[in-house]
């Protein structure tokens, strides 16, 4: 096939290009404030956004420019709603193409370009069509690019087409003899078989060629005749011919077509765009040798799917589209809203099984239409009886009502029966059936006072006070209901306060439980999981409101002691807990837990150590630790102590590591399986460390809250150096210690009496001195003892311009701190020790004078000099 063969295949993409750069121009960004954003297409706007960009504008100053140019505050509104849209993802081209399978059926001289809307085609299949467009019934058939109209070429060649110049026909004889021919019909509408000569097939249809070809074989095949045949023909049509339509009239693009002659009426519209905004869908003509050949009604296809004006298009047949001449507009709760084309004949119930019928919330018994007279508008109601009477006229208007958002025989009740909710109204229903209906009162309701919401006829509620009890006993008259009555029957619980019991201290699940009549201390013990090992069960103290009590006394407290089995006994049998009871279980006074101190260093035992008592000192665990040994050096010792800010690892804490590495140690990883005492022990710490987790949660809630408190009382440092804030929330510091002191006078006040968690570092034999801060090479130096504070400094290169020299300060191996000292023009630096570290501040930054201080100082020297000027001149 040569490229010239087709030359209409180029002017068509010529007027699509220009078609849409029509629309491009159409919307001149220099005419921008006589846009009507509701009459353009998403493909319009897109346009208009590229040709601002190309302009050097973004949206807002397109914004801006249509609000200078005087576009209505609502337009603009509306152009960014559409643009918003347009830009959010998901709205992104979906490419389709359909692969040629090998071997299939084509269309000789003519090629598809599935490539010409793909700038356009968006994830709404109708992305270039107005908002006027997509309402029109039909319109959208032929022009979703998701919906293919192309014909199918592969299925079997209809007896009745009619053969033509190009189409290709395969004869194959089989039997006792075989050959093939592949024949292809001349423009003179013959084709030439070997050996037999031209046959006349042009104008025939596929049946009768079948004939003539098999009457030319017989006179080399013998076998094709006769009563008793024994050479069989088969005929196909292969490659098959394209065919010019034309289509004018109100189409989007009229124009002469190329399509494959199995093409049908509704291919050609298809390829041409389908009617535009005002042809007609009712009565679409096809025109054969100047003669009438068929009417096409889209809507029968798309309601009913007939198609049986839908015929096969042949060569040079002429399709006319013209103008629609009723046009209908239906809205409100229809299946399908929009435009309708109606026929003379036609009547409302056709608009309506046009629309598919009504929705559910429709109101279907009047329907109200706008209709324009000669000189006005007017409205008129069509009652459901008129539907088949009403005459239809084009422009008309209608409109479908919505039911009304009420009920006609509702009541309802809710809170304390069986089965609250809404029930229908009958005549005379009184509230004993309605509660009758709901499966009767819920053994805690309220039976002495109940409510009825009456909605009177002006919308206004009125409320009815009832006796709901003596209703249901037949000691008061029953009352009637009415449509939309809401019957409120409250429940006990719902009019008192929610009954609970408090409990805290050393049980294993602190907090609140319900409480419940005849409850006792050892009950509510046992809900708690039980006593901790650390609790005393024989100081049991209980809080219990007061109540009428004008004396100021805020609670009653009640001690109680319980058996440590959790026995009943006399004084807990005789002492229920009343309602808010908050009951407190304290520690017993001597139990203790283990404490550690630690000892590292240059000792011959370190480790960790218990302490023995309260009072353990220094020279105590130091003793236990076997002395230092050869290497220590004591000046260097230091004591490291928790702050108050140390997160703690408390009781429940540690429990719940312990019982962790107990879960785990328990669970064998070998064949063999956990005996049954093994598993009844796996199931209680299963369950007691989800318990301790909750615990742990409910814990550390309530350590930030103190940790938020303490951030709070330092908040006079922001703003202040940050090493403050470091030192202010450091979880442990260092306590300079004097150790030889302490190992010559143990006992003494310098012999420390230690805490949980100390750690007592006895270093080695230090040699060095190292120099930070402001110095011009901070270093580390070989400890020397005939060097002082100023050799070190010089060692460091000396001081900086930024360093404060006064402020310079010396810290020692065991954490103490010396300070430099001034008397008079004298200067004391502070001694230095092995492991020592010179610390040299920086100065503050100097802050300029501002330019009032300077103007206010030159006031005053003036002030000053006109003094004694006039002291001088008397």
């Amino acid at each position: 096939m040569r490229k010239n063969d087709f030359p209409h295949v180029k002017p068509l993409l010529v007027f699509l290009f220009l078609w849409i750069h029509g629309l491009v121009v159409a919307q001149s960004l220099q005419d921008i404030q006589n846009v009507r954003v509701d009459e353009l297409s998403d493909a319009q706007i897109e346009q208009l956004i590229r040709r601002a960009e190309a302009s050097g504008m973004n949206e807002r100053q397109l914004e801006a420019m249509a609000r200078e140019r005087g576009m209505p505050a609502g337009e603009i509104s509306k152009l960014r709603q559409r643009i918003e849209a347009l830009r959010m993802p998901g709205r992104q081209d979906q490419e389709r193409g359909t692969q040629r399978q090998r071997g299939a059926r084509q269309v000789q001289g003519l090629e598809y370009d599935a490539g010409v809307f793909d700038s356009l085609r968006k994830a709404d299949p109708y992305y270039d069509l107005s908002p006027t467009q997509k309402k029109i019934f039909g319109f959208t058939l032929f022009h979703n690019r998701q919906l293919d109209f192309s014909p199918s070429l592969n299925l079997p060649t209809p007896q009745q087409y009619v053969l033509g110049a190009g189409d290709q026909l395969l004869v194959d004889i089989y039997g006792a003899s075989q050959q093939s021919y592949d024949l292809t019909v001349s423009p003179e509408g013959r084709v030439f078989i070997p050996n037999v000569g031209p046959v006349e097939v042009g104008g025939a249809t596929v049946e009768a060629a079948t004939s003539r070809i098999r009457n030319a074989l017989r006179n080399i095949y013998s076998g094709l005749g006769g009563n008793n045949p024994n050479t069989y023909m088969q005929l196909r049509v292969g490659n098959i011919r394209s065919i010019k339509v034309t289509l004018a009239g109100e189409l989007r693009r009229p124009g002469t077509y190329t399509l494959p002659s199995f093409a049908s009426v509704f291919n050609a519209l298809y390829a041409a765009g389908g009617p535009s905004e005002n042809g007609t869908f009712r009565n679409i003509q096809v025109y054969r040798d100047s003669k009438l050949e068929a009417e096409v009604d889209v809507y029968e296809f798309l309601v009913s799917g007939n198609q049986s004006g839908n015929v096969v298009l042949r060569d040079n047949d002429v399709i006319i589209v013209g103008p629609a001449q009723s046009r209908v507009e239906l809205e409100g709760p229809v299946r399908r809203p929009g435009l309708f084309e109606m026929k003379g004949h036609e009547n409302l119930n056709d608009l309506i099984r046009f629309a598919g019928g009504f929705g559910s919330s429709a109101y279907r018994s009047m329907l109200t239409v706008r209709r324009t007279t000669d000189r006005e508008m007017k409205v008129d109601n069509i009652y459901e009886e008129a539907y088949d009477d009403f005459p239809l006229r084009d422009g008309d208007h209608f409109k479908v009502g919505e039911v009304l958002k009420r009920y006609e025989n509702r009541v309802q009740v809710s809170g304390a029966v069986f089965r609250p909710g809404e029930f229908a109204l009958s005549d005379g229903m009184t509230i004993k059936e309605l509660v009758e209906k709901a499966e009767g009162l819920r053994g805690d309701a309220f039976r002495n006072r109940a409510t009825l919401y009456r909605t009177k006829p002006d919308f206004t509620m009125e409320i009815l006070s009832v006796d709901i009890g003596a209703i249901l006993d037949g000691n008061a008259p029953d009352i009637t209901l009415r449509r939309e009555d809401i019957l409120n029957i409250p429940s006990i619980y719902d009019l008192k306060e929610e009954y609970y019991v408090q409990i805290s201290g050393e049980v294993n699940r602190t907090g609140v439980y319900q409480y419940g009549e005849n409850m006792t201390v050892g009950d509510l013990v046992v809900k708690a999981r039980g006593l901790k090992e650390s609790a005393t069960s024989s100081f049991i103290e209980i809080a219990r409101r007061v109540k009428d009590d004008p004396s100021g006394k805020i609670a009653e407290v009640i001690t109680l002691s319980i058996n440590g089995d959790l026995s009943l006994n006399e004084g807990e049998r005789n002492m229920t807990l009343s309602p808010f009871d908050h009951v407190f279980v304290r520690k017993s006074p001597g139990f203790q837990r283990d404490k550690l101190v630690k000892v590292e260093g240059e000792v011959f035992y370190p480790g960790d150590f218990a302490l023995e008592k309260r009072d353990e000192r220094i020279s105590d665990v130091l003793r236990r630790a076997g002395g230092l040994n050869q290497f220590a050096y004591p000046k260097g010792a230091t004591l490291i102590r928790r702050t108050e800010y140390y997160k703690e690892v408390d009781e429940e804490q540690r429990k719940l590591k312990n019982l962790e590495s107990l879960l785990k140690n328990l669970d064998r990883e070998e064949a063999a399986e956990n005996v049954e005492a093994e598993q009844q022990l796996l199931e209680r710490l299963k369950s007691r460390v989800e318990m301790l987790r909750e615990e742990k949660i409910k814990k550390d809630s309530d350590v930030r809250e103190r940790r938020s408190f303490a951030e709070d009382r330092y908040a006079f440092l922001e703003g202040a150096d940050s090493t403050v804030m470091q030192v202010a929330f450091r979880e442990k510091e260092l306590i300079g210690i004097d150790l030889e002191r302490i190992l010559q006078e143990p006992g003494s006040k310098h012999d420390l009496i230690l805490q949980e968690g100390d750690i007592i570092s006895i270093p080695k034999e230090l040699q060095t001195v190292r120099m930070r801060g402001e110095v011009l090479y901070p270093t580390t130096a070989r400890y020397e003892e005939y060097r002082g504070f100023r050799n070190y400094i010089s060692r460091a290169g000396g001081f900086t311009e930024e360093a404060r020299k006064g402020r310079s300060y010396v810290v020692y191996a065991n954490g103490d701190v010396k300070r430099t000292n001034k008397f008079l023009f004298l200067t004391f630096f502070p001694s230095i020790e092995p492991g020592a570290e010179i610390i040299v501040p920086k100065k503050p930054p100097r802050q300029p004078m501002p330019v009032q201080a300077w103007i206010g100082m030159a006031s005053s020297l003036a002030t000053l000099a006109i003094l004694v000027d006039r002291v001088a001149s008397r």
